[in-house]
């Protein structure tokens, strides 16, 4: 079973998580590596790890089917246990915290699972086939690059500031951010102010890898900690009273008993330059692991060969979360470009000349808002990760790795139902209309504009 260009599978990143949440003991991987005139491409979310993932959940799913089982049951039999944890997997990565199990059952209660037949029949009746695809999975973050910089600046101007090296690039970190610093300081968050992109005054990894948070985050928590401390002192000195002897609320430093007080910004404005700063560095001990359950469930109108996404829901595992409709935001639209990669994207060239075909997006297929009616997306919070000081797990990518598989396997699932049996495993990805109505027939052959040069 051809499941993805070999070429593809071409990261250090995969082939850490090659073996995912399932208790393998061992891994043999082979390389091919090919010369071509086209293009080069690279993974633009999730590096190497949604290829790497779409493997092993396409093979559980074969292997279900070979051996006429729940694809779940299948799963849920190899999955690692909590009671093996700290669990290293053959490419020697330790995963510090982990219940797959649990993920899975509250994924399988989510979806309604023992309700799709029902749902598959009504489906029927409409003239459609229905098939459902489950991705069971986790994902390493951290790019290796598990240090980072603040600095914290307490302002007599009223402004709290924090620079850092890690970059806001729409995933909404610098509201995360904000949201530590209030956590530390009691004030509104209007007065934090985030500094990004300012080589000049910091300088570090920067943000990739699912790392900002776990990383920075703590960076951020860590630091704001130490600069509140160092505020505490000079107002213990300012109010000549043991620092002890101080309660904070509210951005006020008030001496026990008394109506003794004075504000955080007030104690900046007496010291040198009118700031307290901090600078502080924090390094997380190892990668975080994020996993999740994401079940898609798809209607395939088979006189066209159109796929619709008729149901999508996820549990997700990520630890603590700091700022809930980001991270939903991530997973959600991380999801929407794995089934923009399972349906329709692809590169287009031509053979001969090696010319760009799909050179804008006139010509380059991408999901849209009629694409999906909406996700169900859910978190469990109850496993933190112990590698930082935050508890976070990365979630930047985390969508985008279980969707693609989920997608394709409930694609697969509705082909073998409607008698296509092994030969539904054939079909490839991005799964068109023209695939899937191509299929149907039993035609696998390229069609003729794919014979021009195929996709990449």
């Amino acid at each position: 079973m051809r499941l993805v260009r070999a070429s593809r599978f071409r990261s250090w990143w995969d082939r850490r998580v090659s073996t995912s949440i399932y208790d393998i003991p061992l891994i043999d991987l082979h390389f091919k590596a090919v010369l071509t005139n086209r293009g080069s491409t690279g993974p633009y979310r999730g590096a190497g790890r949604p290829e790497a993932i779409y493997i092993v959940e396409r093979l559980m799913d074969a292997a279900a089917r070979e051996m006429r089982l729940d694809p779940a049951e299948l799963r849920r039999r190899n999955m690692i246990r909590p009671r093996q944890m700290p669990y290293r997997n053959p490419m020697d990565q330790v995963y510090d915290t982990g219940n797959f199990e649990s993920i899975l059952d509250q994924g399988l209660a989510a979806a309604d699972w023992d309700g799709f037949a029902a749902r598959r029949e009504e489906s029927q009746r409409r003239g459609r086939l229905r098939g459902r695809g489950i991705a069971t999975f986790l994902e390493w973050t951290g790019g290796n690059a598990l240090q980072e910089i603040v600095e914290i600046a307490i302002g007599g101007d009223g402004f709290i500031d924090v620079v850092s090296a890690t970059q806001q690039m729409g995933q909404g970190i610098q509201t995360s951010y904000a949201q530590l610093v209030v956590d530390i300081f009691d004030v509104p968050i209007e007065r934090v102010r985030i500094i990004q992109g300012d080589t000049d005054r910091a300088n570090g990894f920067g943000s990739a890898g699912s790392r900002s948070l776990f990383t920075g985050g703590s960076a951020v928590s860590v630091g704001s900690k130490k600069a509140y401390e160092r505020a505490k002192e000079l107002a213990s000195e300012s109010l000549e009273v043991s620092a002890a002897d101080l309660e904070y609320r509210e951005g006020r430093f008030t001496v026990k008993g008394t109506d003794l007080a004075i504000g955080l910004f007030e104690v900046a404005g007496k010291q040198e330059a009118a700031r307290i700063h901090v600078a502080s560095t924090t390094t997380a001990d190892a990668p975080s692991w994020p996993n999740a359950c994401h079940i898609c469930e798809v209607e395939i109108d088979p006189e066209t060969g159109e796929v619709q996404v008729a149901a999508y829901s996820s549990v997700n595992d990520i630890g603590r979360i700091v700022s809930p409709d980001i991270v939903r935001g991530q997973v959600d639209g991380g999801a929407m470009q794995g089934i923009g990669q399972a349906l329709c994207e692809a590169v287009r060239y031509d053979a001969e000349s090696g010319q760009l075909l799909s050179a804008s997006f006139m010509d380059y297929a991408l999901p849209r808002a009629d694409t999906f009616v909406g996700f169900d997306t859910r978190f469990d919070t109850s496993i933190p990760c112990t590698t930082n000081v935050l508890g976070a797990k990365g979630v930047g990518e985390l969508g985008t790795i279980g969707a693609t598989p989920a997608v394709v396997n409930a694609i697969v699932d509705a082909l073998d139902r409607a008698g296509l049996g092994r030969d539904a495993e054939r079909i490839q990805m991005p799964v068109t209309s023209e695939r899937v109505w191509r299929a149907l027939k039993r035609d696998f052959e390229a069609s003729p504009f794919e014979k021009t040069g195929g996709d990449d």
